[in-house]
Order: structure tokens, then sequence, then C-alpha cells
């Protein structure tokens, strides 16, 4: 999708699109010597979707209709390796930064504030076509994307001795995603653990593609990417080890879908936040907007209780 105009919310997430995503709010504004300088965004496919509906009501905003604001994602790790060069404003993030991203960072002496802006179930997806599997316990998730399984667990049957000898065709995040790092490290126990012959891309829709045009695959992503193509996917039920549980708004927020409930996050910059007078502004409406967006798209909005600690958070930002 390289050079299209991105679209926002669901629609944002046809599936079918390739390579990385550059979106510009209030591009057709005439250019001036009192514009703000850009607000750059990168990093996470599975916030992307939040961020750029976020960006689209901004420009809708007296302050957003003169501030552009330059959005892509290369993935969680892809994302943290930009910011902590400096050469981005907010980073998209599907999981908390690590330690080693933690020191990149404060080597080239690069502050930030960490902001939660929404809830995800990370989703075990199948083709529509598939009729033998309703449910998945994180065993046998933990058997298919082992590192062990590489070219020996090649069939639904092998999985599960019901399912039938048909071929079982994998697609994941890549490594630079921070939900293949969540993935891995809730199913695995230790982040990065996993089997490489799979279809892996840091595009989510490039996944929705395949997963929903190969009868015999098995994917995984954020939920919003199953939410928007609910007639291309079938979602399955995680089973933990207390029954099946589906990944749903409820669910999450009662804290039963085990292990795959998680926070989402967005970075900001403190140094951007001194040089660039336009950012303050527009991450104020993001965070005051997160839960409406959360919601349109597809995701799970924070509780009332947690933004506001988060509306707090950042205002003490400096």
């Amino acid at each position: 999708m390289v050079g299209m105009r991105a679209k926002y919310g669901s629609a944002g997430l046809a599936a079918g699109a390739v390579g990385i995503l550059a979106l510009w709010i209030g591009g057709t504004h005439a250019v001036s010597q009192t514009r703000p300088a850009a607000i750059r965004i990168d990093g996470s496919s599975t916030v992307y979707p939040i961020s750029a509906a976020v960006a689209k009501a901004y420009a809708s905003t007296p302050a957003g209709r003169t501030t552009p604001i330059d959005i892509q994602f290369s993935g969680t790790g892809g994302g943290f390796r930009k910011f902590c060069a400096g050469k981005t404003d907010i980073s998209n993030a599907s999981r908390p930064i690590s330690d080693q991203e933690e020191a990149q960072c404060r080597q080239a002496k690069v502050g930030y504030v960490e902001l939660p802006v929404a809830l995800d179930a990370l989703t075990v997806v199948v083709h529509p076509s598939n009729t033998w599997a309703s449910a998945i316990t994180v065993a046998e998730l933990r058997r298919i994307w082992e590192p062990a399984a590489q070219g020996k667990i090649n069939t639904w049957q092998q999985v599960r001795s019901t399912w039938p000898n048909r071929p079982l065709k994998l697609y994941g995040p890549g490594r630079d995603s921070g939900t293949f790092d969540y993935f891995t490290e809730a199913t695995m126990g230790k982040a990065g653990a996993s089997r490489t012959d799979y279809v892996a891309s840091e595009d989510d829709n490039v996944l929705v593609k395949g997963v929903s045009t190969d009868p015999n695959s098995l994917g995984y992503f954020g939920l919003a990417y199953y939410e928007a193509n609910p007639k291309d996917l079938k979602a399955l039920g995680i089973d933990s080890g207390r029954g099946s549980v589906m990944p749903t708004r409820s669910n999450v927020e009662q804290d039963r879908y085990h292990p795959y409930g998680r926070p989402l996050y967005i970075y900001v910059s403190t140094k951007a936040l001194r040089e660039n007078p336009a950012l303050r502004p527009f991450v104020t409406f993001y965070l005051n907007q997160a839960s409406t967006m959360a919601t349109k798209v597809g995701y799970i909005p924070l509780p009332a209780a947690e933004s506001q600690l988060t509306l707090a958070t950042f205002a003490k930002a400096r």
C-alpha cells in the first residue's frame, strides 16, 4: 500500500494491504513559516488503527488542520529503534519497552513517557471453512509454535488426534512485531522462542489475507484485524486450563482471557514535547479520544479510572 492514501477505522484494516503505510494528516494545507513541525509516529501495526483514527479526528479540529501527522508502521521493535534514535515523536507499541531498548534510549538521551491507550485480545484465527477446531489449548499452541516443532509438526492431526490429517499452514508476526514477542513469551515462556518455518510479516493485513485464503491455516494477531474481517476469519477460543474463552471485550475486562489479554501503548518523546509545541495538544487529544477510537476500530477501551490516570501521567510529563 506504499504510496496509497490509508483508510481509517475498521475499513483501514482491509486484507491485502502490503508494505509500510504512510499517512499524512493536513497534508493538503498550504505550508507557511509558522506551520508546526510534523508529528512523526511509527511502530506497532496493532496500535496503528487507533493512532490513524485519532489522527483523522484531530485533522478536523482547528489545531489539527495545520498540523501534519506522519504515521507509519514497522513493528514495535522497528518503531523503538527509530524512536530511540530520535527519528520519531511517538512510538506505537503492543508490548512494554524492553530493557535493551530502554538502554538504547538512555544512551541516546531520549526520554519518554509510557501511556497505555487500550486493551487487546491477541486472537488466534483459522479459515472459516475449518469445521474441526473451535477452541485450542495453550499447550497445543506451544506444541505448534515452539522451536522444536519446526519441520516436525506439519499436520492438524499431530496437534490433536481427533483433528484431520491435513496440512497445517502457519501465519504469524515477524520478529520486529510486539505481538510476536508477547505471544511467544505468553505461550513458550520466553520472548522470541518460535519456529521460523511460517509465513511471517509485521503487516497484519498480510496475515489476514493469508489465513483468509488458506483452508488449512492458523495464525495470530490483534483483535481489531479479526473484528474488521469476521466473515473471512474464524476466531478460536483459548483454553488455559479453565475451559474455552473467546477473545471478547467482557472476557478481557474481567481478566478471563488468559494469557492473551494485553494493554496497548504509545510512547511519547519528552524531547519532542519540548521542541514541538504541536505535540502536547495532539497527545492530550489522543488520550481523550482513545476509548472512543479503540472501540471504533475493534479494540477494548481502558477502564475509566485507568484512562484518567493516563491523562494525569501525561499532564505531568516534562
